[in-house]
Formats: structure tokens, sequence, C-alpha cells
């Protein structure tokens, strides 16, 4: 399932690629007939992420609601711009040509890493973007637009770009009303919403509610776009046990998981990576950002010593859902 930082910047390439320009559209899957219909031709005007889904805004009230799931996954192809504030974070310039060509110019970050396979970078004419953080390229064709590839659900193409979407959990036209609808069943999402207010909702959910706060926040409802990743190195940076119920766990915690989240969703959105560990530099840092072994606290390492403690990381399953958490950390 994909967190929330990865439909942010799938959101991002669309705005930067897509935004402002009228766009052809198909489903060479034959599952989308009628709704591509009803985008062919028309300009996209303006995409938010929300959470773990995205929200197309292509006028006259007719929206696109795609929520990944489990399996889905954006293709990109094409001249693919990339956002200026992902740049800045990956160490890479400008953009590709639709033949593959590379026009783009390799800069290292300050910690001297050239993030090439973040999610949403440039890439040599494809990218493709879904749960996973890195993507591969495919320059194997000789025109423009390549031809599909496996299950197309829905197709975007501009005269230089073109998206291709698979295997989503949801792919359906709305109106405004009904996505405004949407979003109001969801909890807040730092990058949509990032007021005292939506703060204030967060804890006030979490602590009237007797639900553990491992389940609490992976509820879309109570908070937007965390999952497991997300949630393991929240709880075990905040040192709160998993199973402990939402109402006992004090108000300047909740609050204090809450900034974090914010802090985190950034960071994961400007780097394409679920960076969670502080204060990494020079080899540490350009290590953390190769290996997710390098980058977290407790995710994934069960059985290992924990980082701070030495007790070993202890993996669990909560809701159907790997848990990771270290027992004296968090007691």
């Amino acid at each position: 399932m994909p967190e929330g930082h990865s439909v942010h910047r799938i959101a991002r390439q669309f705005a930067r690629n897509f935004a402002g320009r009228r766009v052809s559209a198909s489903s060479p899957q034959g599952r989308f007939v009628e709704g591509a219909a009803v985008l062919d031709g028309r300009e996209l005007v303006n995409v938010t992420a929300v959470g773990k889904q995205m929200f197309a805004d292509f006028g006259d009230d007719t929206w696109l609601r795609v929520h990944l799931g489990m399996y889905g996954a954006w293709d990109f192809a094409g001249e693919i711009a990339v956002d200026p504030t992902i740049a800045s974070a990956n160490g890479r310039m400008g953009q590709t040509n639709q033949r593959g060509t590379d026009v783009a110019l390799d800069v290292l970050d300050s910690a001297g890493e050239n993030s090439l396979s973040s999610i949403g970078a440039p890439r040599k004419a494809r990218v493709r973007m879904s749960e996973q953080t890195k993507g591969d390229t495919d320059v194997e064709w000789e025109t423009f637009p390549p031809p599909p590839v496996g299950a197309v659900r829905l197709r975007l193409l501009t005269q230089h770009t073109v998206a291709d979407l698979r295997g989503p959990t949801a792919c359906e036209i709305r109106t405004g009303a009904e996505i405004d609808e949407v979003i109001a069943k969801l909890g807040p999402d730092p990058i949509h919403d990032d007021t005292r207010e939506a703060e204030d909702r967060f804890t006030e959910v979490v602590r009237r509610k007797p639900t553990r706060i491992g389940l609490l926040l992976m509820d879309q409802s109570v908070v937007s776009g965390i999952g497991n990743v997300y949630r393991a190195e929240l709880l075990y940076r905040a040192g709160v046990d998993p199973h402990t119920p939402g109402r006992l766990v004090p108000e300047e915690t909740v609050r204090e998981l809450w900034r974090d989240w914010v802090r985190l969703l950034r960071i994961g959105i400007e780097t394409g990576q679920m960076m969670t560990m502080d204060d990494l530099t020079g080899d540490d840092y350009v290590r953390a950002m190769a290996n997710r072994d390098d980058r977290h606290w407790v995710y994934k390492r069960e059985g290992l010593p924990c980082r701070v403690c030495g007790t070993n990381i202890i993996l669990e399953e909560m809701a159907a859902r790997k848990l990771y958490w270290c027992p004296v950390c968090q007691s």
C-alpha cells in the first residue's frame, strides 16, 4: 500500500507535466472506456492528493479519483519535468526528451548523493510511480507515445507526456461535491491541511478512542497517509507502546506524533524515501538513501538489536498487518 509521500509525489508529477494542458484519454484495457470518454479532450486544471488518494480536476465539475491500493501504479513516459522542490532534494535538474535522450544535468546534493532512483525523479523517458520508492527506466520504443504495457486501466496523453495507470483499487469519475464528501471522511493530511485545527482534530479523535494507538495511526479516517512504515517509525520515535489505547496516550505525546508526521511526510515527499532517522550526514546519509536497512529505526528489523537499547526488535501482527517495535524503548 502506498504511503502518503508517494501519492503527493505523483500529484506533483501530474501538476508539473499535465496541468494546464488538454489530454487525450483512453482505456487500453477496456475497463474504463466510459470514464476515459468523459475525460478525453479536457484540460487538466489541477491535481491534489489527500492521504493515499489523488483527485484530478478536469473542469466543469468533472473529477477523476484514483486510489492505487496495494498494486496500483502510474507509469510516466516522454518529456518528464521534475518538480523543482523535488529536484533540489534529489539533485537532478531538468527533464528528458521523448526518445529517452538525457538532457538533464546531474548534480550532487549536500551529502554527495545523486538520488536518481527516487520515486518522482526524472528518468530517461519512463518512470513507474507506485507504492515502491524506486523505479526502472525503459527506452526501448522507437516512436512516441510508447505502446501500452500490461493491463492499462487509463492512459492520459499530452503532446509530449503520457501517464498509464494499472491495477488501482479505485479509478472513477466524480463530481466536486462527491469529492468533497470523500475528503471529509478522511483524517487530516499535513500537506493538505497543516493548521492548528488539523492538529486539534487528530488529537481529539485519538484521545477519545479506546482503540490501540497502533491501529489508530493506520485508520485513514483518523489521519491520512500513514502506512506500515511510518506507523512503526512514528511510534518508536515517540517512545509509545503500540498497544496503548489512544485515550491513555498523553495529549502532548499525541500532538508530537502529529508534528513528527508533518516533518517526516515532508522529508518523504522531497527525497522520495521514507527517511525516519535524524541527523545523518556524509556516508551515513548516502547509505540511508540507498538502503532501507540504514534509514529506519525498527521497520523490517525484527530480531535485530535496537539501535538505542540493544533489545531485539519484535515483529507481530496487529489487525493482519506487520508491526515492528522495541519493547524497551517503547515501554
